[in-house]
């Protein structure tokens, strides 16, 4: 199954009662298998998390580490980047060339790398001693 078909499928899923903006993301590990996530709303707006989040998260519980490749889609006219938070998670599980994929569920689609998605990352060499 490619990204582009588990991403489209997982929206379904989606918990977007308030906004009702359904977002599914899929990511392949460097290990080769698919995870997958979706926005999760809380009547509490802060307490809700994000597909692409959901998405780091199943990676993590499965034991993977590391990400090869993550695409996102949404229902809106352009392809929608990650959310700021969503963007450091990201580079926190991927090499700077990771290839990142945003979509529409209309067909449209725009591809970066994750040091294009987020310049000047914040990562753990900055806390090195």
């Amino acid at each position: 199954m490619t990204l582009l078909e588990a991403a489209t499928q997982v929206r379904e899923n989606a918990y977007a009662p308030y906004s009702r903006f359904k977002v599914g993301a899929a990511l392949r590990s460097t290990e080769g298998h698919l995870h997958l996530g979706v926005n999760v709303e809380n009547a509490a707006y802060p307490e809700g998390t994000c597909a692409e989040a959901g998405a780091i998260a199943a990676m993590c519980a499965s034991g993977d580490k590391r990400i090869a490749e993550i695409l996102v889609i949404a229902d809106c006219p352009e392809p929608v980047p990650p959310c700021g938070g969503c963007r450091q998670k990201i580079a926190e599980f991927a090499d700077p060339g990771v290839l990142v994929t945003l979509c529409t569920t209309a067909g449209k689609s725009k591809t970066m790398t994750v040091a294009e998605l987020l310049p000047g990352s914040f990562n753990a060499g900055f806390m090195a001693p």
